[in-house]
């Protein structure tokens, strides 16, 4: 008898702060066992909290028993969507777990809100974009990053590094499987706790290391 499903597996892509879905252009999972849907951001309403926004991105999300993966900012998301699913899996990768995970620059800027002083009016300098949402200097790079980082509304911005900045989560959700990149420079690998490590993995893994998420996804979701 066939280990394939009878139904695929649906497995929900969210990406990073301002990045759009193409980031996941290079993610192949067999088509016969898992079906692939990537979401996107979209500006929040005034006023409105991260639950709020994580309960309205939930409604996008068909089927039974979905896969959750975020990246980044996309991490914490997904999290807090679970609330609002009954999912298969929750995968984070370049994320955080817990508000415990979050650097101390920014559990600095929570106290002082130093980040609400940010240049975010700034966002059409797709360099300075880059610097928040992947936590690395572009120049090389410019016009690769240009196309995958295209929500460049100054409120959405303001609004998500609050969120990350202010994320209130203190116990790691049950069964959250994280993926991490030991030269990640946005959320170092030193405050991470358990998670499945990746070698040479930066923050923006998921666009330079598709392989190594070709080859594993596989099995860390049926797992």
């Amino acid at each position: 008898m066939s280990d394939i499903p009878q139904t695929r597996i649906p497995v929900y892509l969210m990406p990073g702060l301002a990045a759009n879905p193409s980031i996941f252009e290079n993610i192949r999972l067999p088509d016969d066992t898992f079906e692939i849907h990537r979401l996107e951001w979209f500006v929040p309403e005034r006023g409105m909290s991260l639950q709020q926004y994580a309960e309205k991105m939930a409604e996008q999300v068909k089927g039974e028993h979905p896969v959750l993966l975020g990246v980044s900012f996309g991490g914490l998301l997904v999290q807090e969507m679970a609330r609002f699913l009954d999912p298969r899996k929750v995968i984070i990768v370049s994320s955080v777990k817990n508000k415990g995970e979050l650097p101390r620059r920014l559990i600095f800027a929570r106290y002082t809100h130093i980040h609400k002083l940010l240049p975010t009016g700034l966002i059409n300098n797709v360099e300075l974009l880059a610097k928040y949402a992947f936590g690395e200097t572009v120049t090389k790079r410019l016009k690769l990053y240009e196309q995958y980082l295209s929500l460049r509304d100054k409120y959405y911005i303001d609004w998500s590094i609050d969120k990350i900045v202010n994320w209130q989560q203190k116990d790691c959700m049950p069964g959250v499987v994280h993926i991490h990149g030991d030269q990640d420079a946005v959320f170092p690998k030193e405050h991470i706790g358990e998670c499945i490590t990746v070698k040479g993995g930066t923050h923006t893994m998921i666009l330079h290391r598709a392989r190594w998420f070709n080859e594993n996804l596989p099995e860390i979701i049926l797992k």
